[in-house]
């Protein structure tokens, strides 16, 4: 099978097309999957260039979204047959290879069927940030009708399902961009107010919004000085939400002073460390999005598609910034 390899840590040119053997259904509780499109995430970047900063020894290929069709299932699997058209999401980890590449084993939890709505690409830009954006916001905590919530950097993948995620829970949202395109994107997601932080301290903004109080919910998918800047702009009591781990000279005083609770995302624990039941959470939550886009309550943006072998490519333009929504590579 021809699959994408990453040579050697590095940049975005250590991603090169190669011939795989195929994998051979083994486990019991795997589906094995013909990938016809696998979406492209900053973590993949990251995990290009430091793979040795994963709690889980990385394969060789990488990616974590797909979709594509069912070729075979274990015999404990059930709810699949082949012929089944699925979406998924599973961290690459030790030998079991990420999803760029013509055909994946994955294990049943982490797959639900495909909404039929959505194209292959639709549905593999779905899987992580819409599993990050519900386990922040109803897991970590519970948007609830009327809250305000910050979303930072809107226009992202994680971004814009967060925005939609929070409307539909009833909340109202505002979220930080760097672009006046970027701010028409969010804004057609759903978002109620958009902050260009290029062009204005989006602390004041916030306030302003929320009648001095500060949102209920901050969503950090920046980090740094975005995260230290963020607390400033979230009530007393309120709730702060990251997906990245705070600067060790971070100032705590102001969480702490208005005791606010700051909570962690990072969706590839449960596959890194064989979390079952997050795992199969995982998968219910991709059932639960799919019923939300058959219903046209959820939509994605892909941005733009690349063929498999211009993963290269895909990894530079989502390491630039630039991107609205989610790069998908075309593997069939």
């Amino acid at each position: 099978m021809k699959a994408i390899v990453m040579s050697s840590p590095g940049g975005p040119e250590v991603l090169k097309l190669e011939q795989l053997p195929d994998p051979v259904l083994t486990l019991d509780t795997d589906v094995l999957v013909r990938v016809k499109a696998a979406g492209v995430n900053p973590v993949d970047t990251k995990m290009r260039a430091k793979p040795g900063a994963y709690p889980a020894p990385l394969p060789p290929v990488l990616g974590c979204d797909g979709a594509g069709v069912v070729e075979a299932v274990g015999k404990s699997v059930t709810h699949f047959k082949p012929g089944d058209e699925v979406f998924y999401c599973q961290a690459p980890h030790h030998d079991r290879l990420g999803s760029y590449t013509e055909h994946a084993l994955v294990d049943h939890r982490l797959v639900a069927k495909k909404p039929r709505r959505m194209t292959f690409a639709q549905a593999a830009a779905v899987p992580l940030v819409l599993i990050t954006a519900w386990e922040a916001l109803h897991d970590r905590v519970d948007v609830k009708s009327w809250d305000k919530v910050l979303v930072h950097a809107g226009a992202g993948g994680v971004g814009h399902m967060a925005i939609q995620l929070a409307r539909i829970a009833g909340a109202e949202v505002c979220t930080t961009v760097g672009s006046a395109n970027k701010a028409e994107f969010a804004r057609a997601f759903g978002a109620n107010l958009t902050i260009n932080y290029k062009e204005q301290n989006f602390v004041p903004a916030v306030l302003d919004w929320t009648g001095g109080k500060g949102v209920d919910i901050a969503f950090d998918t920046v980090g740094g000085k975005t995260l230290a800047d963020t607390f400033a702009a979230v009530r007393y009591y309120g709730d702060v939400v990251t997906l990245l781990a705070p600067d060790p000279e971070l100032d705590w005083s102001i969480p702490r002073a208005r005791n606010q609770r700051v909570s962690f995302e990072l969706m590839l624990i449960p596959v890194f460390f064989g979390l079952s039941e997050s795992m199969t959470h995982q998968g219910e939550i991709l059932r639960r999005g799919a019923e939300l886009f058959e219903a046209g309550e959820l939509r994605v943006h892909v941005d733009k598609t690349f063929p498999l072998e211009r993963a290269a490519e895909a990894h530079a333009l989502v390491a630039s910034g630039k991107t609205m929504g989610k790069v998908v590579l075309s593997v069939d």
